[in-house]
């Protein structure tokens, strides 16, 4: 699915209730397709290029190669404690805080592949190792509620899509071949 809407390329996330055991690879698979569909959208960019907002008010794509191992960090966290805990609040973090920070405006963007493609690595290693009832497992967003690991999958193999396709948007608005 893909929108006009600049910010939502891919459309927004559609939050499941739950998923079957057959929905869960592809998923899986997008998370650990996601390293590598970043890099690839980013190759061949210039310092300029990654200085350019994705859409006018947004983020850098710099910003955004950053942000993304910045949330996927703290899901694969949160994944963890939801495994090991009954149900924990996780914590909420100042994401466009974080975009500001003066690492996520000036930082080159290949620590932040690097890092994406172990911490992924690692994520697929643990998500391929659960079965059924880890993923029925709970924790407690301060703002989303209670959310079960199926829609925490559901959503960060979104979340790489959906920032991915905001910086192959723009490149192909921009005719950045």
């Amino acid at each position: 699915m893909t929108t006009d809407d600049l910010r939502y390329p891919i459309g927004r996330y559609q939050r499941p209730d739950t998923l079957s055991d057959a929905e869960r690879p592809p998923l899986i698979a997008d998370i650990a397709a996601a390293p590598s569909a970043l890099r690839r959208a980013v190759s061949g960019l210039n310092d300029e290029q990654l200085g350019t907002p994705y859409r006018k008010g947004g983020w850098t794509v710099r910003q955004v190669v950053h942000h993304l191992p910045d949330s996927h960090l703290n899901s694969y966290v949160r994944f963890k404690l939801a495994l090991t805990e009954d149900a924990p609040l996780i914590c909420a973090y100042e994401e466009a805080l974080w975009a500001e920070l003066p690492e996520a405006r000036t930082a080159p963007v290949a620590m932040s592949l690097d890092l994406l493609d172990s911490l992924h690595a690692r994520w697929v290693a643990m998500l391929r190792t659960m079965d059924a009832s880890h993923f029925h497992r709970t924790l407690r967003h301060p703002e989303n509620g209670v959310m079960t690991l199926d829609q925490m999958l559901a959503l960060y193999a979104w979340h790489g899509k959906h920032h991915t396709a905001q910086i192959t948007a723009l490149r192909t608005r921009e005719g950045w071949t």
